[in-house]
């Protein structure tokens, strides 16, 4: 095999900003934060927005979406004549 075409592949922390949840994995993406974790070593954390914490499907929370009026406005705009 060639060297130094492979990306490095590591233990990381990804932490949810919506819930304040970390998780460790191993993953290839590339960061320069890095945190704490509970054993007492760095990590590089990566910071996303859903987990499997935070998302509707997982959790059985439903999401609220404003989408009052867009079927009147869907309605009015092709409706026959």
């Amino acid at each position: 095999m060639k060297k130094d075409i492979h990306p490095n592949y590591r233990d990381v922390v990804f932490y949810d900003t919506s819930s304040e949840y970390k998780f460790i994995t191993k993953s290839t993406i590339e960061t320069s934060e890095t945190i704490t974790w509970e054993d007492g070593k760095e990590y590089p954390v990566y910071k996303i927005e859903v987990s499997s914490n935070s998302h509707p499907f997982y959790t059985g929370k439903k999401m609220i979406l404003d989408t009052a009026g867009r079927v009147e406005k869907f309605n009015r705009r092709y409706a026959k004549k």
